[in-house]
């Protein structure tokens, strides 16, 4: 089967106009270091503070993940509620969710605030049980919503959970109406446009190469066009944080998530799978999620392989996201699949996302597959902090791991894999 290795988000946006080749300021309150949702949205606050405030990409913005995700704005984190009380008792646990709920908020008041036209509509997930046991703990994870955070959601079991999804490979599924789905690439295309009009300096094909801390405060940031001179840095890097800032690099394991999306579908197809065109996981470690675009195609994706996207990975990965995806929906055995397409994810140790200061830079980063929402909300609020504005962060103070000989290569990866399906077996 061949199968184009091109992104759906990519081929079904407007080119955006390019930021490269543009002259470098020799100085910068502050210089923001990754072109994805996290530092365009710090980039977007920091210049309608009044900022003079300079944007680096190694590669076009929304190059990573920010243009090739799920397009899935959700609610919650990776690690899930009973998770959460357990780790961090109920006070804790209820801010943290609460956070989550804001990130929504976030990124609907800027797609309103910057007339952004992304295909965003508030439409719901669903979270499927891919085992019996699994429906007992979205269950459980419903009585907690409600009883400890005041967040109603519903758990249909398979017998009632045909007006939600249509797809006998799952035992049931929890329904939470808070989260949403957007055309990702379309997203981060009017993010840089908005910043671009409040006056942010955007540039691309410009990696930051190392960073030096300047003897009367502040740093010097070096590219091979030059160097700029910054009192303040903002690293947002995530999946494809490098060599030029090695303290985060030691704390994020850049993991490969794949996509495929099928030709349109029929709409009395479509319509029996997701009647209500809520975006979807479901509950295994090397998980699945899907959705329809706003075209009609079902988008299915997946941690296929764990190591970043390679031509030889999606192509792999297409090929195994697609037989899976005919498991869990037999009536597209017959429908082409037009796009495959990878991407990188930062992961953490502990499985959050971190924001903050270290070593004298901002940072924020670490998602694990949430980060549509989180990334754009912790932007803004780091560029708050930075300018001196407040700013919330809901994970002030959380330590921010890493582990012996670990220096950014994810040698684990593999081990990882096989501990991971391990337990999707025996869960």
């Amino acid at each position: 089967m061949l199968i184009p290795e091109t992104s759906l988000w990519s081929a079904t946006a407007p080119p955006l106009k390019s930021f490269a080749h543009r002259p470098l300021p020799a100085k910068a309150d502050v210089v923001v270091i990754g072109g994805g949702y996290t530092g365009v949205s710090a980039a977007l606050k920091l210049a309608k503070h009044g900022a003079a405030v300079t944007l680096l990409e190694g590669e076009t913005l929304g190059w990573g993940a920010s243009s090739r995700n799920g397009g899935q704005v959700l609610v919650g984190h990776k690690h899930g509620v009973e998770d959460l009380v357990r780790q961090f008792g109920k006070e804790r646990a209820r801010e943290l969710y609460q956070a989550s709920i804001k990130t929504i908020e976030c990124v609907e008041q800027i797609i309103e605030e910057e007339k952004i036209d992304c295909d965003y509509v508030r439409c719901g997930y669903l979270e499927a049980a891919a085992k019996p046991a699994h429906f007992d703990s979205l269950k459980r994870a419903q009585e907690v919503l409600e009883r400890d955070f005041g967040h109603t959601t519903r758990a249909l079991p398979k017998a009632e959970m045909k007006a939600e999804l249509g797809a006998e490979f799952y035992h049931g599924v929890l329904v939470d109406e808070r989260s949403g789905g957007l055309h990702p690439a379309k997203f981060i295309n009017g993010l840089a446009l908005a910043a671009e009009r409040a006056g942010a300096d955007l540039h691309e094909s410009t990696p930051a190469a190392s960073l030096e801390k300047r003897a009367n405060g502040g740093f010097t940031v070096k590219t091979d066009r030059g160097s700029i001179e910054a009192k303040e840095v903002f690293v947002a890097t995530n999946g494809y944080t490098g060599k030029a800032t090695p303290i985060f690099q030691r704390r994020i394991i850049p993991i490969g998530s794949y996509i495929i999306a099928t030709e349109p579908l029929d709409s009395q197809i479509s319509n029996s799978l997701i009647p209500n065109r809520r975006v979807a996981f479901d509950t295994k470690n090397f998980l699945h999620y899907f959705r329809l675009s706003p075209d009609n195609r079902m988008v299915f994706g997946g941690r296929a392989a764990f190591s970043p996207e390679t031509p030889n990975t999606v192509r792999e990965s297409a090929e195994i996201l697609r037989r899976e995806m005919i498991a869990a929906f037999p009536e597209l055995r017959d429908t082409p699949v037009a796009y495959a397409w990878g991407g990188t994810l930062g992961f953490t140790f502990d499985l959050y996302p971190h924001a903050g200061q270290m070593d004298g830079l901002w940072y924020a980063m670490g998602y694990a597959g949430h980060g549509v929402a989180m990334a754009t909300f912790l932007g803004q609020q780091m560029a708050d902090r930075i300018a001196g504005r407040g700013g919330y962060n809901p994970f002030e103070g959380m330590a921010f791991p890493t582990m012996p000989l670990y220096n950014g290569k994810p040698w684990f990866l593999p081990l990882a894999a096989v501990w991971y399906r391990l337990l999707d077996l025996i869960s």
